[in-house]
């Protein structure tokens, strides 16, 4: 096995380095701050059935019985019953429970990270309606106590808290925004001092899928939205969420609350990228402490949303087939199935679906940091592989989504395959069939 230097952050909160016993007494409190009477019950209420294993890609693909949604819980069950259960006390005194060790939690560290995507369908199929994914966050959140969440997240979820942006990169991506104005010759509005609308970009379309910045900017453009970026709060995802780091993903949070406070915004719009979407629309207001002072809404809700209202005009595009892949976090956490084919039906779409879609649609394999995790590529590979035959099964000739990091793990996945198609945006669609 891998030593866990290479493969962890070994720095708590405080980031201080921790021992065996002190990493081991911070996952134990970060599990019990989070346990109350809701995780118990989900806990409790498991009847073992194996509904959720028939769920998750990464269990079909490997017919695994440890990549089994709830069984990634163990450790986690392992410490409430010994830790804050009922019976506790009698657990401890007659050793019917061990103690989690480090080793345990090291383990641990594939089962959570680099086998789950938080997609939740584990969730939606649950017949005794447990929060599969929740408890698998919850875990994250202990490692992430522990100093044992992986290095590639800890490191980028600092760097983000700290910068605004999750790495080094040659140039700071304000200066890339810029650029790809000029490339692509739309005007692209940086650090207004006051706008309605304040958008965020997925640091992934910056690197590698400029045209889709470019594209997001000619549609709001054409639509006369008074909107802004925000040097200081520019990126959308929040690798705090990703690593499980509570403190880190409330720094990153209120970086944004920020500078759309500051501005005036009454929207934040975030872009095709379906975690930034959860951990902003769902989970900040929570993690901030109170109401946030402005709407959040998905790209594609907004575009839906004028479209409805006759503020958005489509032409037609060709007379080529698509297959469309919904987005974990926004079809099952968010319920945004809808828009992107209101947008596709104005546009004279040939749609064709997958035999999983909408809220049952699998995951593309990437989401959750699975990305960003090398030690997770094989195993993301296998499951990826379903999915793509899937696609395929369609008959569609091109192939779309609404998500960055799904486009990012297709694209991956279909170098490793050599698959035909290329992963496309549906705000690029719409851009290049929007009428002025």
């Amino acid at each position: 096995m891998t030593t866990a230097s290479q493969n962890f952050s070994r720095q708590g909160a405080s980031g201080a380095d921790l021992s065996p016993s002190e990493r081991e007494e911070n996952a134990m409190q970060a599990f019990a701050q989070n346990f109350g009477a809701y995780a118990a019950l989900n806990l409790e209420a498991c009847i073992h059935c194996g509904m959720c294993a028939d769920a998750c890609h990464f269990y079909i693909a490997t017919e695994d019985p440890k990549y089994t949604p709830i069984l990634k819980a163990e450790p986690f069950k392992q410490a409430y019953r010994r830790e804050s259960g009922a019976f506790a006390p009698f657990f401890k005194l007659l050793g019917l429970k061990k103690k989690v060790t480090v080793d345990q939690l090291e383990e641990w560290q594939e089962l959570l990270f680099d086998s789950c995507n938080l997609c939740g369908r584990c969730s939606l199929i649950c017949p005794m309606g447990i929060e599969v994914a929740e408890l698998i966050e919850i875990g994250r959140r202990g490692m992430a106590e522990a100093g044992l969440a992986p290095k590639a997240l800890a490191e980028r979820a600092q760097h983000q808290a700290e910068t605004g942006q999750p790495e080094e990169s040659a140039r700071p991506y304000p200066e890339v925004l810029n650029e790809i104005g000029r490339e692509h010759e739309v005007e692209i509005p940086l650090d207004k001092d006051s706008a309605d609308i304040m958008v965020c970009l997925p640091r992934t379309d910056l690197e590698q899928n400029p045209e889709s910045v470019a594209a997001m900017a000619r549609i709001l453009n054409t639509v006369g939205a008074d909107y802004t970026f925000r040097s200081d709060a520019l990126i959308a995802e929040n690798y705090g969420y990703y690593a499980g780091s509570t403190g880190l993903q409330k720094k990153i949070t209120q970086r944004v609350v920020d500078q759309a406070e500051k501005i005036g915004a009454s929207l934040v719009l975030v872009p095709e990228c379906g975690h930034a979407y959860t951990a902003l629309r769902w989970q900040a207001a929570d993690i901030i402490g109170k109401k946030l002072p402005f709407r959040v809404r998905h790209i594609t809700e907004y575009l839906a949303e004028l479209l409805a209202d006759g503020k958005l005009k489509l032409g037609k595009v060709n007379g080529d087939s698509f297959a469309f892949h919904d987005p974990c976090q926004l079809v099952r956490k968010g319920g945004i199935m809808d828009a992107p084919r209101e947008l596709m039906q104005a546009m004279g779409v040939d749609l064709r679906e997958m035999e999983n879609k909408k809220g049952f649609s699998f995951c593309c394999g990437g989401g959750g940091g699975v990305n960003d995790l090398e030690s997770a590529r094989p195993l993301r590979h296998r499951a990826q592989e379903l999915k793509l035959r899937e696609i395929d099964d369609t008959g569609a000739k091109r192939f779309l989504t609404s998500c960055s990091d799904c486009r990012v793990a297709f694209n991956d996945a279909g170098e490793h395959f050599n698959w035909d198609k290329k992963t496309e945006s549906l705000v690029e669609l719409v851009a290049a069939n929007i009428k002025e």
